[in-house]
């Protein structure tokens, strides 16, 4: 029996699964609260929770920290050098240069690197920065000139070199050009997540390949990670659309996986993942990165609730629940249970329900005065405003929150979707009897009782998630970025509460759901939808089983050209794979090539990736232009696909 560990970092919770690799069924289990300044900490705990650890045969980690750290703007220097076209600075680099060395749209030379000038562009960059990204206009053509330039800086600079050709074989300047540069930024991170969860292992004498989710639910071995990290964007939503597929057996679906921080869908359809075309937008950032079409939406376990002028507010900032806070603080229950014994109107105490907590040991030398005294104010426990201001004689409107909160010195206690759970009695984790106080005190504050208030607002998270799969479902069948004003209407005119109209939206496929939170709200939205709701197994941990139940896949694209001139049926063709072009007399010819180079390809990434027993697919997507206008379409060119998979190598005990 081969035993596999998956493991998945969320925004709330840090899951592990030890999984028999031949039946799909879970020996043992374990979560722990994610550790969010310090990820191993959360992995570790999680892992000492597991029953047994023996006989791992592989290891798989679904991680939030890529695109945490893109979105966070967190990176280290890197340096950018172009050629052949000037880069328009839409990611931020810490050196910049440019190369006068072109390729035309062939890959042919027009103007030949000069090496000295390109010498003097990598000395420039000495001691300034900690990995270099190098970009070549037209290289997915001919990679000669970013080679070229590699060597030179891994000889001149002893640092990491990131060349775009290797990262995609799509065309798009720019694109390319942010992927290189967001890729660059990510390695040292990588490497040392990658390096602590290595540590964690061996801690507990797990000796196995330590495999990582990508962003379309594949998975490639920790070296290949390194060099591409940015691969690992949206490893989280990819690991649920990956165990969904393969412990429910269903083939089209949408994946709706609630966890603490985000709701986040995708689809699944004819048993693949749906992917996007045009590339992944990382930190509103167009890239050339593979990955699950997945929209993430600020709506979870964590998500704040609160009355603003007598109406319920869901807001998408993540707090810390006070159920947990108070299991995990005395001070949390003491002051919850002091504001419920009072007899003076809760509209006067109720933002005190709201404490803060320091989440960062970060240096703040440069913050006002004010706010220095009110971090090192919460430095033993939680306080609320009011406990602050009185404690050090600041008035309360001097505090800066909103900027120590949204640069992440502070996090905010509060009441959430899982505190309306615990106080509702469905919900039995952590301290429930001061949820249960908290949301007495919130409902006073809305005019209502605790019994109504609670009904009120599951229906108005539901009616939320409802609206969040309307709003992915119309982007993926129109391939909108964003929703026009009409569209949104149309939306809340569905969702609206009016006795005189009904607008029914009919889900013409199952949804499956994902994460702890989805057993409370799915059932209501399915309800909603009139479809089918599919709860797994073990769906609370359902990342954890997905990150282990995927196999390494690597997919590659090759370009076929019609000659300029030649509009026959037959036409002189031109192959490119990558690394240079190949002129064929005959359309077939090229084709047959093409496929051959697409398969090699993609067969030696993928066990470079980690995979032992490789399978290929491939598809030809032919471009049939009708030149003159009279019905009759010939070939101008097509894309070769070919799809490497197979299940990892794994260290097999005797």
């Amino acid at each position: 029996m081969a035993l596999g560990l998956g493991i998945d970092t969320g925004g709330t919770y840090t899951d592990s699964v030890v999984l028999d690799m031949d039946t799909k069924q879970i020996v043992c289990r374990s979560k722990a609260l994610t550790t969010r300044d310090d990820l191993i900490k959360g992995i570790t705990a999680s892992l000492k929770g597991l029953e047994t650890t023996e006989r791992i045969s592989i290891v798989s980690l679904s991680s939030t920290l890529a695109t945490n750290s893109i979105v966070e703007g967190k990176s280290c220097r890197v340096g950018l050098i172009v050629m052949g076209k000037k880069f328009g600075h839409t990611v931020n680099i810490a050196s910049y240069a440019y190369i006068d060395a072109q390729l035309d749209l062939k890959g042919r030379t027009v103007k030949k690197l000069n090496v000295e000038e390109a010498k003097a562009a990598i000395e420039s960059m000495c001691g300034k920065i900690d990995v270099l990204a190098v970009v070549g206009y037209m290289s997915v053509r001919n990679p000669s000139h970013e080679d070229t330039v590699r060597n030179l800086a891994e000889r001149m600079l002893g640092i990491p070199v990131v060349c775009a050709h290797d990262l995609t074989s799509k065309l798009g300047f720019e694109q390319r050009a942010n992927t290189a540069i967001i890729n660059a930024g990510l390695i040292p991170t990588i490497i040392d997540l990658i390096r602590s969860v290595n540590s964690a292992l061996e801690e507990l004498g797990i000796d196995a390949p330590l495999m990582i989710v990508k962003g379309d639910g594949s998975i490639m071995n920790a070296a290949t990670a390194i060099r591409r990290p940015i691969e690992t964007i949206m490893s989280g939503p990819a690991s649920s659309l990956t165990s969904a597929m393969v412990h429910t057996g269903v083939e089209d679906a949408l994946i709706a996986d609630i966890g603490g921080t985000t709701t986040d869908l995708g689809i699944i359809h004819g048993g693949f993942v749906r992917t996007l075309d045009t590339g992944a937008v990382v930190g509103g950032h167009r890239t050339r990165v593979r990955a699950a079409d997945v929209s993430t939406y600020g709506m979870g376990g964590d998500s704040r609730i609160s009355v603003e002028k007598g109406k319920l507010v869901l807001s998408s900032i993540r707090i810390i629940p006070l159920c947990i806070a108070a299991t995990r603080w005395q001070h949390v229950r003491d002051w919850i249970t002091g504001l419920d014994s009072l007899d003076s109107s809760p509209s006067d105490i109720i933002s005190d329900c709201e404490l803060y907590t320091l989440a960062s040991n970060t240096e703040y030398s440069y913050l006002t005065e004010s706010d220095k005294a009110f971090l090192r104010a919460i430095a033993d426990h939680p306080m609320s405003v009011r406990e602050v201001s009185e404690s050090t004689g600041i008035p309360a409107d001097r505090f800066c929150l909103k900027d120590l909160e949204s640069e992440g010195y502070v996090t905010r206690i509060g009441i959430t979707p899982t505190d309306i759970l615990a106080a509702e009695g469905t919900y039995h984790e952590y301290d429930t009897d001061v949820s249960h106080k908290a949301v007495g005190l919130l409902a006073k504050k809305a005019g209502s009782e605790i019994g109504p208030f609670i009904a009120a607002v599951k229906k108005a998270i539901v009616r939320k998630i409802s609206r969040c799969i309307m709003d992915h479902m119309i982007r993926a069948e129109t391939g909108k970025e964003e929703l026009s004003d009409t569209d949104r209407a149309m939306l809340d005119a569905m969702l609206s509460d009016t006795k005189e109209y009904s607008i029914l939206m009919k889900l013409r496929m199952p949804i499956v759901g994902i994460g702890a939170p989805v057993g409370a709200w799915l059932p209501e939205v399915a309800r909603m939808f009139d479809t089918e709701l599919i709860l797994p197994e073990n769906y609370d941990v359902g990342n954890a089983i997905g990150a282990i139940s995927s196999s390494v896949t690597e997919t590659v694209e090759i370009s076929v050209r019609a000659a300029y001139q030649d509009f026959s049926d037959d036409p002189e063709c031109v192959v490119y794979n990558g690394e240079e072009a190949f002129d064929f007399s005959e359309k077939d010819e090229a084709l047959e090539f093409a496929i051959e180079q697409a398969t090699k390809i993609a067969t030696a990434r993928a066990k470079e990736s980690g995979a032992a027993e490789v399978k290929i697919e491939t598809k030809v997507d032919q471009m049939l232009v009708d030149v003159e206008g009279k019905g009759h379409k010939v070939f101008r060119g097509a894309t070769v696909i070919a799809r490497a998979s197979g299940k990892p190598m794994m260290h097999w005990f005797d």
